[in-house]
């Protein structure tokens, strides 16, 4: 249902207002290039255009200025209702971007004029939130160019604002991972707020930075790989080499090497190769073609 807005009210006036023939182009085509207009065709002795038009009215003040309103008395401007080929009343056209882009005839109860004023408020989309987007992706793109401190300052300012934002709350812990502020990551995830949206962000965040963790303590990559080639049936050393791969940002080799873990002993430290991949897919973004092919393979060798 539509939520009243918190803003001013705009002036009824300009919300909804009469139009005519030679308001057309002005009232409904020029302004429906800015907002959805709704155009109420109706006459002073029809029954029903009593009860929705002021429905209608109600729905669109309740939108507080996310629609308009033009009332078009058939009547009074027959030339205009000829045009539109409006057969009977009362009759609704909905214009947006100077073109027709919805239409109903007859009442309709209030909570279906709702849903077509919601309809056409979607049209236009929230300009706030699309703003708040595109800092999101600007702060990201300052991850990739390795200028955390400009993404985590970028990413500290967008939380205030908006505090349980999944998407800015996991980008600021990527910019802390990279700024290497161990206490402060673990201080982020531990302290996680209720309600906070885009779940699997966080998740995926988090699941890095344990991998990570995990990976502080091992021994150098070349060490490790040393020592699987001089003995590829040590598990452990194995799984370390994976973890190290991982933690340098080699995914796709960490990959390789869980999965060979996995096809030599599925069951070693308690199906510690698969536990481990699940915890690297789950650090991943969901539609990561690396991870898409690697659960494949996972499954693959599961059934085989």
């Amino acid at each position: 249902m539509l939520e009243l807005n918190n803003n001013v009210t705009p002036d009824v006036g300009d919300l909804i207002k009469e139009g005519s023939e030679a308001t057309f182009v002005v009232d409904v085509i020029e302004a429906s290039k800015e907002v959805p207009i709704i155009v109420d065709f109706w006459a002073p002795w029809c029954g029903p255009c009593k009860t929705l038009g002021p429905a209608l009215e109600t729905a669109v003040r309740k939108a507080g200025g996310k629609v308009k309103m033009v009332k078009i008395d058939v009547d009074q401007n027959q030339q205009i209702s000829s045009q539109l080929q409006i057969q009977s009343i009362p009759t609704v056209y909905a214009f947006f971007e100077g073109k027709p882009v919805d239409a109903f005839q007859g009442a309709l109860a209030p909570s279906e004029i709702d849903v077509f004023v919601e309809k056409l408020i979607k049209l236009v989309g929230d300009p706030e939130a699309e703003s708040i987007e595109e800092a999101i992706n600007i702060a990201n793109s300052m991850l990739e160019e390795e200028a955390f401190d400009d993404a985590v300052e970028t990413f500290l300012a967008l939380l205030e604002e908006n505090p349980l934002n999944g998407k800015i709350y996991s980008g600021l812990i990527r910019g802390y991972i990279e700024l290497g502020q161990k206490v402060k990551v673990q201080e982020l995830i531990d302290n996680s707020p209720e309600g906070l949206t885009d779940v699997e962000s966080f998740e995926s965040v988090k699941a890095r930075f344990q991998l990570l963790m995990l990976a502080e303590e091992l021994r150098p990559i070349d060490q490790l790989m040393q020592t699987i080639d001089q003995d590829p049936d040590n598990n452990q050393a194995r799984l370390d080499f994976a973890l190290a791969l991982n933690a340098s940002s080699r995914t796709s080799e960490a990959i390789d090497q869980l999965l060979e873990l996995f096809r030599r002993d599925r069951d070693w430290n308690d199906g510690a190769a698969k536990v481990n991949l699940f915890s690297v897919f789950d650090s991943m973004k969901p539609d990561d073609p690396l991870a898409i092919v690697a659960r494949r393979k996972l499954s693959s060798l599961i059934f085989s």
